[in-house]
């Protein structure tokens, strides 16, 4: 107040001198107050008179607030009233001397004061804001005003028209200060001026210099955001009224015109700035932004009407997008890719955010749709609308969907070429932004136009419309379009094929003029990509990974790139080969390169010359290694990668603010731009191909390029450092979008997720244990996230190792969590359990409204699954748990604490009722099954629980939780049969699939404990059954049924595949019998009061199935024979003679499967003993009397052998053969043999048959299995032994091999003992034994030929197919088929002609495999056929 106080003391009144030594004149007086004045109406005739010599008001509107000085609580308020009532006075004084109002006069005054106030400044038109001294003055001038308002001594009117009459316009900051308190509005001030375009152009100079002022002013922020947003809300409230709002603003008719036109004007100055961004400076581009903050519906809140609010937003996004409209539809066609989110101008893109904000997705495209159709459009801001929407509304996607099939609708009915390359144009925009945000483009083009459902297809005027668009973008096309075009072109019926061929020819020239040849598309290019960076030569490299993952799987060339070296010579000699036969250093063990290129040069697709070019180049690179090369290979441009980590970091900084939620999508956008770059660099050298081709992971060592990798750990670092900073601030419910959007994005860029989902595998199924919390925390939550964006990513086809030929087995991305998450070992239970808690409760806690049915769609089954097998096995409490506790909270720093123990976390999620409740899904339910092939996986020296409390889990989960549960719940329903059968199909499948956990290599052993529990459920199964003897449900084995239904209608895609399947198949059930009690095998039944014992269904099972994993073809392995025969006399204790029940099976063997005691022939010094013993213990009594009677052959083939005494036919013969050949093959040849024969009596021709069917069958499996320790010269030279004892003895054999020979008394009990396997194999033992065939056989034995014949077909068929002939390394194939051919073209002109009789039904297939043989049979068979008419002649 120093100023003011000095009109006091500038000119010393004559009448009132000064006191002297008294220099403060307020001091002064405040002492004359207490001395000389008594009362308020003496001082104020004091001043009255000191005034009279004094004109000065304007000083005193000033003066007066410093008059009231502080004093006791009491005085201040008649203080106050004392200064009201003092310059009311003086104003009415001077009014009344000057003839005036008081009113007025106080007006003028006051414009006076504020122009003098405003005018301290040097330059006030560029000056918007007042320094602190002018706003402190204003303020006191401002306090005085309002007194005279509340006194009625001031006019309003006449105050708002001398403001305009100021030689200069007022300060902003003054008027706001006049409409902030209260003393005139801003509306009534800019009413009162009579120029309405001077005060809207004095508002845009003075806003823009606000907003330019506070950039370089920070102090002045606060209030320059408070002056706009009151500003901004008149201009609102006036430039956008109502219906029902304009009876209460007539009195403002200019105001409405103003406030529109400053808005205007304000976004015309953005807008012009936009693609003028580079030549701007900064200061005036961060005052534009300032500006913007104007469309920050926040600003507004109650104080506009909510129907104004959406009418100024809905006009703003309406003026921008046709804000000059320069651009020409060619121009988007050729520019549109400049135009993305990422490349638009910071300006446009925060403006357009700004707006959906206040306007939904559903609004924004709605209003973009009506400015398409009323209004000519600038395509740059258009085409960024559709970028910035895409990116920054999670529904956009299918609202432009919707959009452009509306589109589509109305060009095909008004044949409108606009809404034609509009709906294009959008199509392409929102494709631009990746797949993570709208479907590639190629993908809409064929859902659009590629089946005959299109729009396209209804006649062929619409037909002929859309090849005339078409047509007239081809000009303007870019290459990547075209080729769309061209490789997905529309769907067209035959007879207007001509349509589309010219279109095709058309767009191929434009390829040629844009020196792109159609030639040149790669054999796996990628058409949803719009980069038009991709060279012939980058895209013949991506041919090349692909081709080798192709020839990796099915080792043969793939079929693109045979029909490329023939129907696409130029790109397959000019590229793909260049590509191929890039130098390198080649590895000692060939590589799938290597492999490949060798079956091409092969199949001669590769030139010599380019070939022996290549080994040279190969070789001189190994000798000396570029040190050029390897730092290329190191050191990738850092320019890009430390942007990506840049943006990374910026992102991190806004997941912690909430009230930055909403820049998240437009960081995310940047990031994604940034990854592109950083994997340009490597694209070329490794992209993964098509859309949705599977992804390739070999699960037991996943290989990932190093740039590939390092980009791919930066982003998992980056998104666990966000989950950890967000997790700190805010639970996931509050987290915002972030995460989920970073994940899309990743999913978005094809070419990463390869080595995403290898690096994801090598963390957790190869490193999880060693993992720390936080890792796991964030693994689990990426994998979260990975569900929720699952349509984005392909299928994975998951090589589990090479140790068996089976395929690779595909995956969806929840069966590849499964896959990855091993319970085997200590470290791994626990690993797995604190990876899924960590997942669920994640989930369940960011999405806490979710209903339960959303909740199932996003969880995968796989982790909910594992929780359910590992919380009960690790947790005592949880077993059988009640949800008691269901209706506490999910903490979420249960899991994402460090410090708290992962089994209370589990357990607190396992309580949880909604927890509980996914439960009780089919999808979320963990079955018997799944829960046997999960414990079948433990490691039992490395798991986690004690063998104790491994049998306690096993005994809860097998009799109390799965045994009483309903199927429908995964459980057996009581049945203790079923679940029998569930355990022994589940320790089937887990033997016959690979072993995870070992990389490729299957189990070799079945599960103690779960074996154990299944001898219990069998003999519990067999009590119960004796109980049930006379029921219909007790005659039926139900072991065998399990057995024999897992064999049936088996699909292989190979004969090969079905054979070894099969035969591991039944290597396993045996396995399995063998590991049951032994009486399992065998059922006891009633007949009548007698109690019999049942084999027929393990004879059936032997016979049918059994016998072929037979190495010595004859006679089951040594394991099941004991196992039957131990169990035989178990099971006889049930019958009330023992004896006699062991007699009648042993005798049914004899001709119901002789297979048995075939085996026991061949086992018996082993057997003998075991079962000796065994009857002894249980019965104490001497041997019933089959079993007796087995002891007495082998004890007389051992006598004959030996001590030559004779040996007896006291059974049948083929027994009586098989204990003699067993007994002569464990002999040491001592040369008896021979002589043996010949002291065979001449009764004794089919037991010297049956010899031979035993030494042939041996001959086979020393062919087939040289391991069985059977020797091939050995077999072989007793196998003509015995055929020449039988040709001596003139004994008829050939009936042997007859396959059509029906006589059960004969051979066919020794073909039905023998493997499928040695059957089919005979052919080779036949003609082995040619060095016996002599003259007097082809005359004595009419059916030779046919035999011989026969045979040889056979043997040819065997070779044609490939399958069952011996290794080469046994002898070659092929040389017994030519000893075969030889003695055939030798014996048939020798045979008699009755033997040509019966070989009519062969001649056909004999031509037709052997057309020689064939010609020759007939040319001998025709005097046969002469013969027999004229012997039918005599008849006559």
């Amino acid at each position: 107040m120093a100023d003011v106080l000095e009109w006091g003391t500038d000119t010393t009144s004559p009448h009132h001198p000064e006191p002297a030594g008294n220099p403060n004149f307020s001091a002064g007086r405040a002492r004359k107050r207490k001395s000389a004045f008594g009362s308020g109406a003496e001082l104020r005739e004091a001043a009255l008179r000191l005034l009279d010599h004094h004109q000065n008001l304007n000083d005193l509107l000033l003066e007066v607030d410093d008059l009231v000085k502080p004093g006791g609580q009491g005085g201040v308020e008649h203080q106050e009233a004392s200064s009201e009532s003092f310059i009311v006075s003086v104003l009415q004084e001077q009014a009344s001397r000057l003839g005036v109002p008081t009113a007025v006069l106080a007006a003028k005054n006051a414009v006076t004061n504020i122009e003098r106030i405003c005018q301290t400044s040097a330059s006030p038109s560029q000056v918007p804001l007042l320094d602190v001294d002018q706003r402190k003055r204003l303020s006191c001038l401002l306090q005085t005003v309002k007194d005279l308002l509340a006194n009625n001594v001031f006019c309003r009117s006449l105050f708002c028209q001398e403001m305009w009459k100021m030689k200069d316009h007022p300060v902003l900051e003054a008027v706001w200060h006049l409409h902030r308190d209260g003393i005139v509005g801003l509306g009534e001030l800019l009413e009162s001026n009579p120029s309405a375009p001077a005060v809207v152009e004095w508002l845009c100079s003075s806003l823009r210099g606000l907003c330019q002022r506070v950039e370089s002013s920070s102090p002045d922020v606060e209030l320059a955001g408070c002056l706009l947003s009151d500003f901004a809300i008149v201009f609102l409230q006036n430039g956008f009224q109502q219906t029902s709002e304009l009876g209460r603003k007539l009195e403002f008719k200019k105001v409405p015109y103003i406030c529109h036109a400053v808005l205007q004007r304000m976004l015309t100055w953005v807008l012009d700035a936009v693609g003028k961004e580079k030549q701007e400076d900064v200061s005036t581009l961060q005052a534009m932004r300032f500006w913007l903050n104007v469309f920050n519906a926040s600003v507004y809140k109650s104080a506009v009407h909510p129907d104004s609010l959406q009418q100024f937003f809905r006009h703003t996004l309406t003026e921008v997008l046709t804000y000059n409209p320069l651009f020409k539809v060619s121009d988007a066609i050729h520019m549109q890719k400049e135009w993305s989110f990422t490349r638009t101008c910071s300006l446009l893109t925060t403006l357009y955010r700004k707006l959906f904000v206040a306007l939904s997705a559903k609004e924004s495209i709605c209003q973009l749709q009506q400015v398409l159709e009323t209004h000519e459009v600038n395509w740059q801001h258009v085409l960024s609308c559709v970028s910035t929407l895409a990116i920054c509304q999670a529904e956009a996607e299918q609202l432009f969907k919707d959009l452009l099939s509306h589109l589509l609708i109305k060009a095909f009915e008004n044949y409108d070429m606009e809404n034609m390359i509009t709906a294009f144009l959008i199509a392409r925009q929102a494709a631009l932004e990746g797949p993570a945000v709208f479907m590639p483009y190629s993908e809409w083009f064929k859902a659009s136009f590629g089946n005959a459902g299109g729009h396209h297809g209804s006649s062929k005027k619409t037909l002929v419309f859309l090849f005339e668009f078409l047509s007239e973008l081809v000009p303007f096309e870019a290459a990547p379009y075209l080729k769309v075009h061209i490789m997905y072109p529309p769907f067209v019926p035959a007879k207007h094929r001509s349509i589309l061929l010219e279109y095709i020819t058309l767009a191929k020239t434009r390829l040629a003029d844009l020196k792109v040849a159609i030639e040149d598309m790669g054999l796996y290019e990628d058409l949803s990509s719009t980069d038009e960076s991709v060279q012939p030569q980058g895209q013949a490299l991506r041919d090349v990974e692909k081709a080798l993952q192709i020839f990796e799987n099915t080792r043969k060339i793939p079929t693109s790139v045979i029909e490329a070296s023939i129907f696409r010579r130029p790109y397959y000699t000019s590229w793909f080969l260049p590509a191929l036969l890039r130098p390198r250093v080649l590895p000692k063990t060939p590589d799938v390169c290597m492999a490949f290129i060798d079956s091409l040069k092969r199949a001669d697709k590769i030139p010599s010359n380019l070939y022996s070019t290549y080994i040279q180049a190969c070789h001189a690179m190994k000798e000396k290694m570029l040190q050029d090369e390897s730092k290329v290979e190191t050191s990738h441009s850092k320019e890009p990668v430390e942007q990506l980590e840049a943006e990374l970091a910026a992102l991190r900084m806004l997941i912690v603010d909430q009230a930055k939620y909403e820049d998240v999508p437009a960081q995310i956008a940047v990031i994604s731009d940034r990854l592109e770059s950083v994997l340009g660099h490597s694209s070329d050298e490794n992209e993964a191909a098509t859309l949705n081709s599977p992804i390739q992971v070999d699960i037991s060592a996943p290989r990932l390029e190093p740039c590939h990798q390092s980009v791919v750990d930066l982003l998992l670092t980056s998104f666990c450092q966000n989950l950890i900073a967000a997790s700190y601030f805010n639970p996931p419910d509050r987290q915002g979008p972030c995460l989920s959007l970073f994940v899309k994005m990743t999913c978005g860029h094809k070419n990463l997720l390869p080595a995403l989902l290898g690096r994801l595998c090598q963390l957790i199924y190869h490193q999880g244990p060693s993992l720390n919390n936080a890792h796991v925390l964030g693994l689990a939550v990426f994998v979260i996230h990975l569900s929720e964006s699952r349509a984005l990513i392909p299928e994975v086809e998951a090589n589990f190792g090479i140790s068996q030929p089976v395929p690779k087995k595909v995956l969806s991305i929840s069966e590849y969590w499964n896959s990855l998450l091993l319970c085997r070992t200590e470290e791994s239970f626990a690993f797995c359990m604190r990876f899924c808690t960590a997942a669920v409760s994640y989930l369940m806690c960011k999405f806490p409204a979710y209903t339960h049915e959303d909740l199932c769609a996003m969880l995968p089954p796989s982790l909910v699954k594992k929780l359910q097998y590992t919380v009960p096995r690790l947790c005592l409490e949880a077993r059988g748990m009640l949800c008691k506790e269901g209706n506490t909270d999910l903490i979420w720093s249960l899991p994402s604490c460090p410090s708290l123990n992962y089994k209370r976390a589990s357990l607190c999620l396992w309580k949880q009722t909604r927890f509980q409740e996914l439960l009780k899904e089919k999808a979320f339910q963990l079955s018997f099954r799944e829960w046997l092939l999960l414990e079948l996986q433990v490691y039992p020296e490395k798991d986690i629980l004690s063998a104790s409390e491994r049998q306690d889990f096993h005994y809860w989960a097998i009799y109390q939780w799965y045994l009483p549960a309903p199927s429908a719940s995964g459980g057996c329903d009581g049945d203790l049969e079923k679940a029998c059968g569930i355990i022994i199909n589940t320790i089937l499948d887990s033997s016959q699939r690979l072993d995870l956990g070992s990389c490729g290599q299957s189990k070799t052993s079945v599960s103690p404990d779960i074996l154990c529990k299944l001898q219990e459920m069998v003999l519990e199964l067999r009590c119960r059954r004796k109980l049930l003897s006379g029921c219909v449900d007790a005659q039926r084995h139900f072991l065998f049924e399990i057995l024999q239904e897992r064999l049936k209608d088996r699909k292989h895609s190979s004969a090969l595949g079905e054979q070894l399947w099969r035969q591991q198949e039944l290597l396993l059930h045996r396995r399995i019998l063998v590991g049951l009690p032994a009486s399992a095998l065998i059922m006891t039944c009633r007949k009548g009061k007698k109690t019999m014992l049942d084999c027929e269904d393990f004879f059936n099972f032997v016979n049918l199935e059994l016998k072929n994993v037979c190495s010595r073809g004859y006679a089951l392995s040594y394991d099941i024979t004991a196992h039957f025969f131990r169990g035989l006399l178990n099971a006889s204790l049930d019958c009330e003679e023992s004896a006699e029940g062991v007699n009648d099976v042993l005798t049914a063997c004899q001709t119901k499967c002789p297979i048995v005691l075939f085996s026991a022939a061949l086992w018996w010094p082993r057997l003998e003993p075991v079962l000796c013993s065994q009857w002894m213990r249980l019965f104490g009594a001497p041997l019933a009397e089959e079993l007796e009677r087995l002891r007495d052959w082998q004890s007389s083939a051992t006598s004959f052998l030996s001590s030559g005494v004779i040996f007896p036919l006291s059974g049948p013969p083929w027994i009586l053969a098989a204990f003699l050949h067993c007994t002569v093959q464990r002999q040491s040849p001592h040369g008896r043999e021979r002589n043996a024969l010949e002291r065979l009596g001449t009764d004794k021709e089919q037991l010297l048959v049956s010899l031979l069917f035993f030494s042939l069958m041996d001959l086979i499996s020393a062919k087939i299995a040289p391991k069985e320790g059977v020797d091939f010269q050995m077999s072989l030279e007793w196998s003509l032994e015995v055929l020449q004892c039988l040709e001596e003895r003139g004994t008829s054999w050939p009936l042997l091999f007859h396959s059509a020979e029906k006589d059960p008394r004969k051979y066919c009990v020794l073909r039905s003992a023998a493997s499928d396997r040695h059957i089919r194999l005979l052919p080779i033992a036949f003609y082995s034994l040619t060095p016996c065939f002599h003259q007097e056989l082809l005359t004595r034995e009419l059916t030779f030929l046919y035999v011989a014949l026969d045979l040889y077909i056979q043997l040819l068929r065997l070779f044609v197919e490939g399958k069952d002939l011996p290794q080469s390394d046994q002898g070659d194939p092929l040389e017994v088929i030519s000893t075969a051919r030889r003695f055939l073209l030798g014996a048939i002109p020798r045979c008699p002609a009755q033997s040509f009789g019966n070989i009519q039904p062969l001649l056909p297939t004999c031509e037709e495999l052997d057309p020689e043989l064939g010609a020759t049979l007939l040319h001998f068979s025709r005097p046969a056929a002469a013969m027999e008419l004229d012997e039918e002649l005599v008849l006559f």
